[in-house]
């Protein structure tokens, strides 16, 4: 029989790491399933994640205030939509009246994806960080890319090009077992549904635009210096780990 523990305890950790708080389950970084709302139980709710650092740690590359507003409004603004989201609905399944459901259930995908999106964000990202990925990860960024120049000029681009506002990912893609880069415009994966984000730019303005204006190019290539590699690399041996319980 094969062991599921290993794959168990890393979506725990997934899930912790995003603030969920009841009643969820995960399949990558892009889908969530509600538990049952029986009207007298609040449905599941998302917080928003503490930063392992200070605002200003990662100066001189993204200003402090960037980063108190970045993660204290615009993402609480994602979390807080979510679950605006999630009570609609709850109170259109005890009232059996779904009108409305469509909007409500975009919305929930909207503001979800925006929370997904920049807990990895946050996450990749260290004071500590820049520089070139070692061991596995550098090897899977060869086989994939060529090299990891190659690579980083692709995401650069992908970042520099996304229209008019989203994100620039690298993914794990688990049918082809590789990594691809992709584009998120708004907050919609252009990519295959069950690929699982490793690496995240935001290139939304909110996210730079009061340190570098309308420099994006000068934004992307300066966040380079702050990519933590190890949170890249554990989040690629966690999605191949996952890949191999299916």
């Amino acid at each position: 029989m094969t062991d599921d523990r290993p794959a168990e305890i890393e979506r725990r950790r997934f899930l912790q790491a995003l603030g969920v708080s009841a009643g969820v389950a995960a399949t990558g970084a892009n889908t969530a399933i509600a538990s049952e709302h029986d009207g007298d139980t609040l449905p599941m709710t998302y917080e928003l994640p503490e930063l392992s650092h200070e605002y200003d740690a990662l100066e001189p590359y993204i200003d402090e205030r960037i980063m108190e507003l970045h993660h204290s409004a615009h993402h609480q603004a994602y979390v807080d939509g979510a679950n605006e989201a999630l009570e609609r609905v709850a109170e259109m399944r005890d009232e059996d009246d779904f009108e409305g459901l469509r909007a409500a259930k975009r919305d929930f995908s909207f503001h979800l994806s925006g929370h997904v999106n920049h807990t990895v964000f946050w996450e990749n990202m260290s004071p500590d960080g820049g520089g070139e990925p070692g061991g596995a990860l550098a090897d899977r960024i060869d086989e994939s890319f060529g090299s990891f120049d190659a690579f980083r000029a692709e995401f650069s681009e992908a970042a520099n090009q996304v229209q008019p506002v989203g994100w620039a990912m690298l993914f794990y893609e688990p049918v082809a077992d590789g990594l691809v880069i992709g584009q998120v415009e708004s907050q919609n994966d252009l990519v295959h549904q069950d690929a699982t984000p490793l690496l995240a730019l935001d290139v939304w303005e909110h996210a730079y635009y009061l340190q570098y204006e309308n420099r994006r190019d000068e934004y992307v290539e300066e966040w380079w210096n702050v990519v933590d590699w190890e949170d890249v690399a554990e989040r690629c041996r966690a999605a191949g780990r996952r890949a191999d319980t299916h």
